[in-house]
């Protein structure tokens, strides 16, 4: 880099006060020596111009020498989510004006609007900000070729939230694909907190990993977090019994001035925490906000606007707020729940203090007592710098089909080249020929199904050998339907006399009659009718309501977390409390280790209680809420293989459930043999109708494929017709298909991402080998009651389940204050 150009940028930080770090020169210079990599530095420490410093050198060394480029991108910057874009295109335009630089810096999202996109395509900007799917879209045109070709550089910003992901997945091809337009290109990532960053840069750079860069930022800085403890002691708890119960300390710790983001693990959670602040300070409504993926994006986008100009004194979010967006003027966060992982907690904490040289905070409020040694694990494990991998996918096919599908209705494809530059991606370097000639046939035939339908023959080969979209038509209807996003299908939220809302799961508003009220986007709302996938809704004044449940609900414990709490429990075994939280719920553990005793690593408890509805067992092997829900059903099923029997089952992230009328009487051995590793996957695709959830999961990976057609925009098909055709489709493909390589991807789906088969087995290698101690309680433990209240939750009305959760606790209360 010219020192001219060096000084530009080196004063445009001192005139804002900043001087530039190391890691930031050191990318600077690794970029103008036309190296990739991956920049691994701690929210708010500046990685955003460690990584667009480059560009703007390299742009202003090229204005110098007065050299002309070909019209076409130049820098695309990818973000994982649209809200992300806005922020980010307004810093990369400041620092661009900073240094003199005479750069058009553009967004590209789902957002944009058709004439801007058009103008994009026609007139390309310097500098774009796009999201994985817009960059996909851009592909599909004819002239991406031409707009690639001047292309220096790709920056994706937060690399963590992408990798592990389809989307991921879909970004590795699309670059593979830009490195084939534009020899030369340097591609940048930037991560906050992640694990296996040596992983997470080759699966970035892909085939030119072996010359990737790994730049580490300055150490993380410290995060102070400490816990809103109950005022009383809570021996017995159960998911959501504390809750808004603590609202008096969080209504004091936003008392003061300033920002908070209080931080929720899911929507329906923070509907229940929006409604509860404004019941408890309706004085403060005009500085309270709420913000989730379901609002209706321009109420959303208000909600970052006031942020931003520190106009809120707290909003209430899900995730949706945990990412790069820098609000500055964010005092403290206040995370409700357990974070159940080290990163998550780092991330939203990070929010706080988003400046260089400034220290994060995070309240961290349980919703129940058991909570409180996650929340002490995660400041354990976030000091010792454990913080969880996020592994890559490999050979999704159905990201492939849309690939090449997309590649098809651009300028086309040669299959050998393309074959030889998709093995360069991580996600499919063990691909073979097999796989890859399948998969050519899918697109081009729809397989020996499908081949008779039209629909299906998206591809056709040209007589030069290059294979191209069948017709406008495909190309039109596939365009609409790029991306892997899935989920249950929403539906629009509208007042009857005009005005959206956002969009809720389809299988929340089918269970409501007209009439029925709920909470959404903060509002008490009356469903007055369904109709062509809306809602229409107007305003309630009922207390009463209904809370949404979406599907994202599921968040289960890492396992970084779930053992630094196995720790916790062995150190307060060995009568150590040096935590606060674990000092808190002393009087927990005490009656935990008096009538059971306290789990720790290398010890597996199980124990054995009688009541009215049957013979309990309860089991703590600290897998995570997914894996115990495979570990209670097969356990349950091998159960029924000795002694036929019907059991109810409840999990939790600690442990797991059996109830029966008439358990066996097993011995140490026994318990061993229920814990076999061997022929685990084969046990659970009889025990858990794994036919029916490989359908399931079959359904997003159709839409993905471009098997199944979500219909035009307004005309979208209902949850049950995609259903309907995703299942006849499993059925047809099933039968006369079996072979199908899509079949084999959603059975392999189902066991490694919804039953986590690989975490299951490495718990029952765990539970094998430990030593079993085997207890026979005369009363549900502290453990083993939260998993009680959770099955007895699935069977009762809200008001009845507190009400026999609460009379149980009195007498477990009772009995516990019994010498």
């Amino acid at each position: 880099m010219t020192v001219a150009a060096s000084n530009r940028l080196t004063e445009w930080f001192a005139g804002n006060g900043w001087t530039p770090a190391e890691f930031q020169q050191t990318a600077w210079a690794a970029y103008a020596a036309g190296e990739s990599g991956l920049i691994h530095s701690a929210t708010g420490s500046g990685k955003s111009l460690a990584a667009w410093g480059g560009p703007l050198l390299e742009g202003l060394e090229q204005a110098a020498a007065g050299h002309q480029t070909a019209a076409g991108f130049r820098v695309l910057w990818i973000t994982p989510l649209r809200a992300l874009a806005g922020d980010t295109l307004d810093s990369l335009r400041t620092a661009a004006a900073g240094v003199g630089l005479d750069w058009r810096i553009e967004k590209r999202t789902g957002d944009t609007s058709g004439s801007a996109r058009t103008r994009q395509r026609r007139r390309p900007p310097e500098a774009l900000v796009t999201t994985p799917e817009s960059l996909s879209l851009l592909l599909s045109y004819r002239d991406a070729a031409r707009q690639f070709a001047p292309l220096r550089a790709v920056i994706v910003d937060e690399w963590h939230e992408l990798i592990g992901t389809k989307r991921g997945v879909q970004l590795e091809l699309a670059l593979a694909r830009l490195r084939a337009l534009a020899p030369g290109l340097r591609t940048w990532g930037l991560s906050a907190t992640l694990g296996n960053l040596d992983e997470a840069r080759d699966c970035l750079l892909g085939g030119s990993a072996r010359d990737g860069r790994l730049i580490q930022g300055p150490p993380a800085r410290p995060i102070h977090i400490r816990t809103l403890e109950p005022t009383q002691e809570q021996r017995f708890p159960w998911a959501g019994h504390l809750g808004t119960q603590l609202i008096d300390g969080v209504i004091e710790a936003l008392e003061g001035d300033g920002t908070c983001l209080l931080f929720t693990n899911t929507r329906s959670q923070a509907e229940r925490w929006f409604e509860a602040l404004v019941r408890a300070r309706p004085d403060w409504i005009e500085g309270l906000g709420l913000h989730h993926g379901s609002i209706d994006r321009s109420l959303r986008d208000r909600i970052e606007a006031g942020l931003a100009a520190g106009a809120f004194r707290c909003v209430v979010a899900t995730s949706s707020l945990d990412l790069g967006v820098d609000f500055a003027p964010v005092d403290r966060v206040i995370q409700i729940g357990s974070p159940k992982g080290v990163a998550r907690l780092a991330q939203r904490a990070g929010r706080s203090g988003h400046q260089p040289g400034r220290h994060s905070q995070i309240l961290c409020v349980p919703t129940n007592a058991l909570e409180m040694i996650e929340i002490a694990a995660a400041r354990q494990a976030w000091a010792a710098g454990e913080v969880e991998s996020r592994p890559p996918l490999r050979e999704s096919l159905d990201v492939l089909a849309q690939h090449l599908v997309t590649l098809a209705a651009g300028d086309g494809f040669e299959p050998d080249a393309l074959y030889a530059e998709v093995r360069t991606t991580f996600a499919y370097a063990g691909l073979d020929e097999a796989a890859w000639q399948w998969t050519l046939d899918f697109v081009t035939r729809g397989g020996p199904v499908l081949a008779a339908y039209p629909d299906f023959q998206r591809v056709v080969a040209g007589i030069d050998g290059r294979y191209r979209i069948a017709g406008r038509g495909h190309a039109s209807r596939h365009r609409m339907s790029i991306g892997t996003i899935t989920s249950d299908a929403a539906i629009a939220v509208r007042y009857q006399g005009g005005g959206h809302i956002g969009t809720i799961e389809e299988s929340f508003i089918a269970r409501l009659r007209p009439g029925d009220v709920f909470l959404f986007a903060g509002r008490s709302l009356a469903l007055v009718r369904v109709r062509d996938l809306t809602a229409y809704v107007r305003r309630a004044s009922a207390r009463r309501q209904a809370v949404p449940r979406w599907q994202g609900g599921r968040l289960p414990l890492s396992t970084a977390l779930a053992d630094r709490v196995l720790s916790l429990l062995a150190e307060a075994a060995g009568g150590h409390f040096d935590e606060p939280e674990m000092r808190a719920i002393r009087p927990l553990l005490t009656v935990q280790s008096q009538w059971s005793e306290l789990p720790r690593p290398g010890r597996l408890i199980i124990e054995r209680t009688t009541s009215r509805e049957g013979e309990h067992v309860f089991i703590y092997p600290f897998a995570g809420r997914l894996a115990h829900e495979g570990l209670a059903t097969l356990c349950a099923w091998r159960l029924g293989q000795i002694t036929p029997a019907t059991y109810s089952l409840s999990v939790n992230d600690y442990g797991f459930e059996l109830l029966g009328r008439d358990l066996p009487e097993l011995s140490t051995d026994d318990w061993r043999s229920l814990f076999d590793a061997d022929g685990l996957v084969e046990d659970l695709a009889a025990a858990m109708n794994a036919s029916e959830l490989a359908r399931r999961q079959f359904r997003d990976i159709a839409r993905v494929a471009g098997l199944v057609f979500q219909g035009y925009p307004g005309k979208g098909k209902s949850a049950r017709q995609l259903q309907a055709s995703s299942g006849l489709m499993f059925d047809t493909i099933d039968r006369y298909d079996p072979d199908n390589r899509l079949l084999d991807q959603a059975r392999r789906e189902v066991l490694d991402s919804a039953l986590e088969v690989d975490r299951l087995r490495a718990a029952l290698q765990r539970m094998a080998a430990a030593e079993l101690a085997l207890h026979h309680p005369a009363r549900f433990t502290p453990l083993a009651f939260p998993l009680w209240a959770e099955r007895l939750r699935n069977r009762l009305s809200t008001q009845s389940w507190q009400d026999r959760v609460a009379r149980m606790v009195a007498q477990l209360e009772k009995a516990a204050d019994r010498p």
